[in-house]
This record gives structure tokens, C-alpha cells and sequence, in this order.
């Protein structure tokens, strides 16, 4: 598990290009909006410093990752520009808000069912996303809240669907492991099934001849599943455009890799599939790896395998407390070195960025947003009216 970070020993130091100062630059006064785009409607604001000020350009070194039937890896630096960066750090903050929002109303029984969260593992979807088109396709497990939202779901959509409400994003039939958005197909709830069902998707790219993919998302534990090896095989014989990724945060359902797979070298097991071992905890890794994953499977050399290391903050699913299997210690451990969104902040403050309040305004508003998605009328559940009792209390 990676848990150095930006500035620690054992971290590749940052390298910053700054940009030149124009003297006829645009200046933003304090009212004004960061240019770039919003989620939500929501907007950032610059407190007491203008657009000028700060660098608008950076380059960091990442994490080399480690290589499988390839002569070569993705690059060890990338490139963020401020407006990206703000976004990165607004949606992964919107992610983090919005799953504790619903450990919240679990608990407070708003939530029933299944319901799998996804902090701690926001530099996964975002920096995927940062690396494709959202004309690509994707597809994964039951753990899609973060996905859900990174494919043009809002937060309303993903709470009313989490809370079995019309306005829900599958109009609130499928709750938490079934959600849906353009090009975007689920949250599937059996095991690995979703793996065959994404090269499906890469078959029809590659017979349209859209110059598509499809990202097929599944954890480690499902990666001991036969229909994954039936489905590389295929993909390979075929050279479908699919990028295969496991997300492995180290856990399947209260076991740990090491005593569930003989081989936890994840990313070398497509076998004649070429694979990559990246950082998942920094989005900027991730980011370059999904670039040079998309090239590859792009130039028609068919599918690619990306073994992402991160971690779940929470326990499997809401029925798992996640402690009896792993301490408390270990997972603040991650929390305190490696936090995707610490890191990233980090970098943008350190770099001159943005600033310290421009950031918090951004995590207020994010909270706001959040609270808001979370305030739902009374519901009627055939004929009775349980539910009318229970309102979310922060």
C-alpha cells in the first residue's frame, strides 16, 4: 500500500514550469467565479486574491508503475492546469461528502438494502475519467456511486436513488448496486458479471468503428472469478478496445488479498494481456496511466489491464464495521499519508495554486449541496407512511 506523500521521504519531489507573468492578464476580482467547469451549478470562489496571482500551470513527478508485456510505462511526470485541478478536488470532495452522507442515513434506516461506499478510492474514478472521453463507455461493479457521478449523475439523482424515491437516477428501482447514466452501464450486483457485459460494450466499438472503448471496472476479490480469465481470453483473441481494471483496495468481503488469490499480482494476470501496476490513491497517476491505456487500446493493439492500489475507509458493505479483519490503526495510517483529496490539495497549495479559502469554499459549498440532495418530502410506501418520521440530521 503506498503511503508516502507529497513531500515525504521516499516521495518524488514536484517540479514546477511557471507560466509568465502578463501584465494584461485577466484579473478576477473577489466576487467572481473560477472560470472552468462547475458541478452542479456549484461555484468556486477566489477570496482576496485575483486570477493572476496564482500559477496557472504545473508539472509534478508520479509514481513510476510497474509493467507487464510492455517495453514501456506510462510518463513520470504530468501536467495539471489550475482548472483542472479545482475540479479534480470538487468532485472527489463531492464523492467523500456524498458517501458519508449516506453512511448517515443508513444508520438513520433513510437508506435500506445493499449500500457499498466508495471513500477513500475517489482518485480511481476521477482520474480514470481525466484519462477517457465520456463518449467511452464504462462499466462496473456494485460499488458506483463515484461513477454514477463522474458520468453525469447529480447528487439529487444518486440520493433520491439511494432512498428508493422516483427522482432517483434508475427512478428508484435499483437503489445502490444499479444505477445508470449515458454510456455508463451500472452498477451490477453479481460478482464480476459486469467484466463479460464491458467487453460486449469494446465488441460493439470495435464494430462500429467509433474510435471507442470500454472501461470494465472490478474489484480484487471478483478477480478470482472464471468468467474474468473466459472474458481475456476473448477479449484478446478478438482484440477488443477494452481496458480491463481492478480496483484492488486490498479487502474482498472481510478477507484479505493475500489469503484469497495465490497470485495478488493483479495486473499480470491477463497472462498474454498486457498490465499496469499504478498508484490509485494519486490522481494524477491515475490519470496518466488511463491516457496511455487508452492510446494502446486506441491503436488497435487490442485489450490493456490496469491494476489500481487503493483502499475502502469503510467496511465492505454497510452490514461489514471493516475493523475485525483490519485494525483501526492501518486505516488511518492510510488516511493520515496517503488521502487522495489531501494529496492533491496539497500540491495545489504548495504550487500556489489556489488558496487555502478558495478551498474551503469549495467544501462548503460542497456540504451545502449535499445537505440540500439529502432533504426529501414524506413518502408513501403502499398505503402506510413509515418514513415520514425519519429525517436526515447531521
Amino acid at each position: 500500500m503506498p503511503t508516502h506523500h507529497q513531500g515525504s521521504p521516499g516521495q518524488p519531489s514536484c517540479e514546477v514550469k511557471l507560466p509568465q507573468r502578463q501584465e494584461n492578464a485577466p484579473r478576477l476580482t473577489e466576487a467572481s467565479a473560477v472560470p472552468g467547469p462547475q458541478l452542479a451549478g456549484a461555484r468556486a470562489v477566489v477570496a482576496a486574491r485575483t486570477y493572476a496571482d496564482f500559477t496557472q500551470q504545473a508539472t509534478f513527478d508520479i509514481k513510476k508503475c510497474d509493467v507487464h508485456k510492455l517495453e514501456e510505462g506510462p510518463p513520470l511526470t504530468s501536467t495539471l492546469t489550475r482548472e483542472d485541478g479545482l475540479k479534480y478536488y470538487r468532485t472527489m470532495q463531492t464523492m467523500r461528502r456524498m458517501e458519508l452522507k449516506a453512511d448517515q442515513l443508513y444508520k438513520q434506516k433513510i437508506i435500506r438494502g445493499f449500500c457499498h461506499l466508495y471513500d477513500g478510492q475517489e482518485a480511481c474514478a476521477v482520474g480514470i475519467e481525466a484519462g477517457i472521453n465520456l463518449t467511452d463507455h464504462l462499466i462496473t461493479a456494485y460499488r458506483a456511486h463515484g461513477y454514477t457521478l463522474t458520468r453525469g449523475g447529480t447528487v439529487r439523482e444518486i440520493m433520491a436513488e439511494l432512498t428508493g424515491r422516483r427522482g432517483g437516477i434508475a427512478k428508484g428501482k435499483g437503489g445502490s448496486m444499479h444505477m445508470y447514466a449515458k454510456n455508463f452501464y451500472g452498477g451490477n450486483g453479481i460478482v464480476g458479471a459486469q467484466v463479460p457485459l464491458g467487453a460486449g460494450v469494446a465488441l460493439a466499438c470495435k464494430y462500429q468503428e467509433k474510435n471507442e472503448l470500454c472501461v470494465c471496472l472490478y474489484g480484487d476479490g471478483a478477480a478470482n472469478q472464471g468468467q474474468i480469465f473466459e472474458t481475456y481470453n476473448m477479449a484478446s483473441l478478438w482484440k477488443l478496445p477494452c481496458i480491463f481494471i481492478c480496483e484492488n483496495n486490498k479487502y474482498g468481503m472481510g478477507t484479505s488479498v493475500e489469503r484469497a488469490a495465490a497470485s495478488t499480482d493483479y495486473y499480470k494476470r491477463g497472462d498474454f494481456i498486457p498490465g499496469l501496476r499504478v498508484d490509485g490513491m494519486d490522481v494524477l497517476c491515475v490519470k496518466e496511466a488511463t491516457k496511455f491505456a487508452a492510446d494502446f487500446c486506441r491503436s488497435g493493439k487490442g485489450p490493456i489491464l490496469m491494476e489500481l492500489q487503493t483502499y475502502r475507509y469503510h467496511g465492505h458493505s454497510m452490514s461489514d464495521p471493516g475493523v475485525s479483519y483490519r485494525t483501526r490503526e492501518e486505516i488511518q495510517e492510510v488516511r493520515s499519508k496517503s488521502d487522495p483529496i489531501s494529496m492533491l490539495k496539497d500540491r495545489m497549495l504548495n504550487n500556489n495554486m489556489a488558496s487555502v479559502e478558495e478551498l474551503k469554499e469549495i467544501d462548503i459549498e460542497v456540504r451545502k449541496e449535499i445537505e440540500d440532495a439529502a432533504q426529501f418530502p414524506p413518502m408513501d410506501v403502499r398505503g402506510t407512511n413509515p418514513w415520514s418520521k425519519l429525517k436526515s440530521m447531521s
